[in-house]
């Protein structure tokens, strides 16, 4: 017997192809038919008119950190925001970082990588040790949310190797794989990787290949924040592309952008984009600045048809976010957090970070002492980033504020500055980086080429804490990408950006029975107005609640009802890998 009648409606099936009306039943947790001929409302069944607007799967959100919220006794409050856009389902586990498995080898060193992101601690917050203690609180305590997790190759090589600057051992690489068949097991989809971080940067592609032999055994995927985003872009995609062909996996490129290095020139190219940024206010100059990430998806559409299964995502945003000291020469993150620390009060220590980077060379592969590729001070300038969030009260009014602004503020030179707000936060620091405005209209043109892609997915990278400035995509992504993308600039169809956000991820993540509206799938079911939706929220003004969104099913549970949040309404489920 139906539960739901979704009457009248513009169905998207999340296939890519035409729209067509319909009727659309849902019953418990499933669709139980779609209908072309009206359907007879049945005695006890909600009976929802959609005249004018759209039908499609729930959102899947292909890149996320809400994995690092989904444990918290408030985590349905906090993740909201995600399910008042569409999202039905995230893919946790990003960039080699979660919240298992947690081990006590290196867990000093461990403590310091995770707390430096999440802000919070360890202890007294994390009850488990395995990804399966991780994946059995989720069920047990509920979800709002679907939930899927990589297993984090960050944490995995900590527990074989420590925050160590160098190549792991044949034996710490088995160890590795022990750990990772261990998250397998217990129901990870794939792994992540975040190589342009510590301790993932120190590993080569002989690890990578190494671990990829136990993903194929689960089928499960390879999703990497890559080695790089700069220069070396295409030798970066060349090592996931190695990585999926030999183990004959699918793997995806998180979150794709390029930002040029421009070497010595790049104070003089800064200064006129910078003058660009700020007549984007009053007009655009078209550029072809996405040409770098064209030839990216055209390789990737090639290798597709080739039957190579490498997908990628990009964020409708050019501000990225990331913890503070991802931006330091790697040295200074070895050891534990006291040792981190001991550096960062160094005069003389200071004097050597400082200076690697400002001259340091980001050369492939990114290894070295001064090499590393996530140099955006010295890429930017110190102008670029902005205080995300801290912990302590006392340092609150620098949320939002410009390092350089900060600094001058104090009478101290920048990095002196943010040196000096890392010990007062004990590392706990979260940023953004953006060349000039955060959201500029000349910037933006750097992304059409994956937004408009039909072989990329949209993403979040969402780092819902509960405190700090949230990133606006938090609140406003998808809208975001339906209005201004699609509806104002004609980018795609409507059908194929449904596509985009709900079956190509599904697919490529293996989510059986979601991202597509058809019977006998799980009812993930979103309605929106194509006309009226809009994220109404900004860089500058970034917690809202969108326009147009109006009912958002979770496995058949009605959780947004007429553009309203209902409360109490906890019906996600952990999607566990099926071999």
């Amino acid at each position: 017997m139906a539960d739901v009648i979704i009457k009248n409606g513009t169905v998207i099936t999340g296939s890519g192809k035409s729209a067509f009306k319909a009727d659309v039943v849902i019953s418990g947790d499933w669709i139980e038919s779609i209908e072309k001929a009206p359907v007879p409302a049945n005695n006890g069944a909600r009976v929802i008119d959609a005249q004018g607007k759209v039908v499609c799967p729930g959102i899947i959100d292909s890149h996320s950190h809400a994995d690092l919220s989904v444990h918290l006794p408030n985590q349905a409050e906090l993740l909201a925001p995600l399910v008042m856009q569409g999202i039905t389902t995230f893919i946790g586990g990003n960039c080699g970082m979660s919240l298992a498995p947690i081990t006590d080898r290196f867990y000093p060193e461990l403590q310091m990588y995770l707390e430096g992101f999440t802000a919070r601690p360890l202890d007294g917050n994390v009850s488990w040790r395995s990804m399966n203690g991780f994946m059995e609180h989720i069920e047990t305590n509920g979800t709002l949310l679907n939930t899927a997790l990589l297993a984090p190759h960050g944490l995995i090589r900590i527990d074989a190797m420590g925050m160590a600057a160098r190549a792991a051992t044949l034996d710490e690489k088995r160890r590795m794989e022990r750990t990772l068949e261990e998250c397998l097991d217990a129901g990870c989809i794939g792994m992540s990787t975040g190589l342009q971080y510590m301790p993932g940067l120190q590993c080569d592609t002989r690890e990578l290949i190494h671990l990829g032999k136990a993903l194929k055994k689960y089928d499960g995927i390879y999703a990497s924040h890559l080695r790089t985003y700069m220069n070396a872009l295409d030798k970066a995609v060349n090592e996931l592309v190695a990585v999926s062909r030999r183990n004959d996996i699918r793997g995806q490129i998180s979150h794709i952008f390029w930002v040029p290095d421009m070497g010595l020139l790049g104070p003089v190219v800064r200064y006129f984009a910078r003058r660009m940024i700020d007549l984007s206010r009053q007009f655009v100059l078209p550029v072809k600045m996405d040409a770098e990430i064209e030839k990216i998806a055209n390789r990737i559409a090639k290798l597709r048809r080739r039957g190579i299964r490498i997908g990628m995502d990009v964020m409708p945003t050019t501000t990225t976010f990331t913890h503070l000291l991802a931006y330091f020469p790697p040295w200074v993150l070895e050891g534990n957090r006291d040792d981190v620390a001991a550096r960062l009060l160094s005069k003389r220590i200071r004097r050597q970070m400082r200076r690697d980077i400002e001259f340091g060379q980001m050369v492939w592969p990114h290894t070295g002492r001064n090499s590393w590729s996530l140099n955006l001070f010295k890429l930017l300038g110190w102008e670029s980033t902005r205080i995300m969030s801290v912990v302590t009260e006392k340092n609150r009014k620098y949320e939002g504020m410009r390092i350089a602004d900060i600094a001058a503020e104090q009478g101290k030179h920048p990095f002196d500055a943010i040196c000096d707000l890392l010990v007062d936060e004990e590392g706990r620091i979260l940023v953004f980086s953006s060349l000039g405005e955060p959201e500029d209209r000349f910037t933006e043109q750097s992304i059409f080429a994956a937004l408009s892609s039909p072989d990329v997915s949209i993403s979040t990278d969402t780092i819902l804490m509960g405190f700090g400035k949230p990133s606006h995509l938090f609140y406003g992504a998808y809208p975001k990408f339906f209005s201004r993308y699609v509806r104002e600039m004609h980018m795609l169809n409507l059908e194929t950006a449904v596509h985009k956000v709900t079956g190509l991820p599904a697919r490529h993540f293996n989510l059986r029975k979601r991202g597509f509206i058809r019977q006998g799938y799980f009812a993930d079911v979103l309605v929106f107005d194509p006309d009226a939706i809009s994220p109404n929220v900004d860089f500058n003004h970034p917690v809202g609640r969108p326009s147009g969104v109006e009912h958002v099913f979770i496995n058949g549970k009605h959780v947004v009802d007429g553009g309203e949040f209902r409360k109490g309404v906890v019906a996600g489920q952990l999607i566990r890998n099926s071999a």
